[in-house]
């Protein structure tokens, strides 16, 4: 049975950190009784302006306190998480700092049973001094405090079943640390590269300092980094103002600080999803939660495309607790299942490993069979290479051409490499939505196609360019010496000539001694058209191309229905 999967460090010092953070606006403590519902408030004191890394600065002292330099790092909006840690010598001399002064504090709060919040907000030197970002700042005082009471709140009495509940009883702390830091593109961008070796900026990162071996009275949450950039275009594509956006990536930051992480599972998106929604609602804030929005664009985006992600992922690129049960399950009554698709061994792997199904005794494994890159990647009995197609190498190199004259982006496959000449957002979302390996970013179209052998390359624009442009173009470029194939609308793959998803499982019938006769296959795209032909029952998802159905046996539900599971439990057993 063969169904198809479609295409889908070293630490920032806290001396460099004072150098590109310029202010830090410093919130009033507010005091909470824990088991009140009112709303929190801070005290109406005039901000406070001062420069970073001034000798003796309040600034100072203030940015060597946050938790910047913290223990867990989440990249947020389709980033995974990473988790990272500070020089042991600079943790512990952070800890007996703490223990020193907080426990003092906390002594006159026990008596009071009070929760004092503490919110830093920080704005990076490099921002300009625009009155709206100051007055943004200067509301994120009073919105921060709000939206933690809010969320603590949230947490009493709750059944989240995917939340980490490191953070636990917030009533049992007698304070609570937090800091906000806006800044731009470029900051953001250096701790995504320092941090996680990732190049590029993200709208929000999260960073969590919370250690729940130590037994401290103060909750030192960590910090929430928004880039002001990115959330103003993100603001206008979606119709508000950019306080609404940094208040909808603040409360998305806030909730990973919390636990929620909504890359774990489907599961676990639709309880942090939920969360958010329901914060902002409570909060009376303007906009949709981040995951929401998100999802609500992508989804416009692909408003005229047949084909998503793919046969066993839905359209949010996620393999349901539906269709994973219905791969155990046949897998336990020994039906054997193949992975073919245009996805890399590495991305499925890192797919099914969230449902557990990846690894040893796993559907894909480093040791079992399975066809990848469009049938150009063949691994046999042990999971050995039995087969490799490379792309004639003048095509690579007019591609790479093409893709730098013309700044269209390009990835060039090679075993479980992705490479590309610059960055650009549609690469990023081959790792953040199709679970990709990270591009390797080659700065010359010589060192790229020296650095490996290509199997296949994917062209990435809109869905019009690749129909109206890139498609033609290629199509005649190409000639014999490649073929041209999508699983994408607004991919557009260049492939070795007379190689195919189908050439590829039958290589791999052969090697295991089964005919087409004993197989069924389930397929989506144009790429899976050869092998639902070759199998003996063939079904296209609803959701699938044209010419995916055309030659199908059957047409089943669409992968949101969990057709790929549908088709299983009717035709596997």
């Amino acid at each position: 049975m063969l169904p198809s999967l479609s295409p889908l460090l070293h630490p920032p010092s806290p001396s460099s950190a004072l150098r590109m953070a310029r202010a830090f606006l410093r919130a009033v403590p507010v005091l909470l009784h824990p088991s009140s519902t009112t709303t929190a408030a801070a005290s109406s004191r005039p901000l406070g302006l001062v420069r970073g890394g001034g000798n003796g600065s309040d600034a100072s002292s203030s940015l060597s306190k946050s938790s910047l330099f913290g223990r867990r790092f989440h990249a947020l909006c389709g980033e995974q998480r990473r988790a990272l840690r500070s020089s042991g010598r600079a943790w512990a001399a952070q800890r007996d700092y703490r223990k020193q002064v907080v426990r003092r504090r906390a002594q006159k709060k026990r008596n009071d049973k009070e929760l004092e919040l503490t919110v830093s907000i920080c704005i990076e030197e490099d921002l300009p001094d625009d009155p709206e970002i100051l007055s943004i700042a200067e509301l994120l005082r009073l919105n921060v405090p709000m939206a933690m009471k809010l969320a603590f709140d949230g947490l009493k009495d709750s059944e989240h079943k995917t939340r980490d509940t490191a953070v636990s009883d917030v009533g049992g702390f007698e304070s609570v640390e937090l800091s906000v830091l806006l800044c731009n593109d470029e900051f953001i961008r250096k701790l995504n590269k320092e941090w996680r070796d990732e190049d590029h900026a993200t709208d929000v990162l999260s960073m969590s300092q919370h250690i729940p071996d130590l037994n401290l009275p103060i909750l030192m949450l960590g910090d929430i980094v928004i880039s002001v950039e990115t959330a103003a275009r993100q603001a206008e594509e979606r119709g508000h103002t950019l306080l609404d956006e940094i208040r909808i990536l603040m409360v998305h930051g806030l909730l990973h600080l919390l636990g929620f992480d909504h890359e774990i599972s489907e599961e676990a998106e639709v309880e942090m999803e939920k969360e958010e929604e329901l914060l902002l609602k409570r909060l009376g804030w303007i906009g949709k939660g981040l995951i929401q929005s998100a999802y609500e664009a992508e989804t416009h985006a692909d408003s005229n495309v047949q084909n998503s992600d793919g046969t066993l992922l839905n359209s949010k690129s996620l393999l349901s607790s539906t269709t994973a049960k219905a791969l155990k399950e046949a897998s336990s009554r020994g039906v054997k299942i193949v992975i073919a698709t245009g996805k890399t061994r590495a991305a499925v792997m890192s797919i099914f490993k969230m449902a557990d199904l990846a690894g040893k005794g796993g559907i894909v494994s480093e040791v079992s069979p399975g066809v990848f890159l469009q049938g150009l990647l063949v691994y046999g009995r042990q999971g050995r290479e039995i087969y490799r197609s490379n792309l004639d190498p003048t095509v690579c190199r007019e591609a790479c051409l093409y893709s730098w004259e013309n700044k269209i982006p390009l990835i060039a496959f090679s075993g479980g490499r992705c490479l590309t000449l610059f960055d650009h957002p549609a690469v990023d979302s081959l790792h953040t939505v199709y679970h990709e390996p990270k591009a390797e970013i080659i700065p010359s179209v010589d060192q790229l196609l020296a650095a490996a052998d290509i199997q296949k390359m994917i062209f990435m624009d809109t869905a019009e360019q690749v129909a109206t442009t890139l498609r033609p173009y290629w199509s005649e470029a190409t000639g014999d010496r490649a073929n041209v194939v999508q699983a994408q609308a607004d991919m557009l793959e260049i492939v070795p000539p007379g190689t195919s998803k189908g050439s590829g499982v039958k290589t791999l019938l052969d090697h295991l001694g089964i005919t087409p006769k004993e197989i069924m296959a389930i397929g989506d795209g144009e790429n899976d058209v050869e092998m639902l032909k070759l199998a003996s029952l063939g079904i296209a998802l609803s959701n699938g191309s044209e010419k995916a159905k055309a030659v199908a046996n059957l047409i089943g539900a669409s992968n949101d229905e969990d057709g790929a599971a549908d088709a299983i439990y009717r035709y596997a057993f």
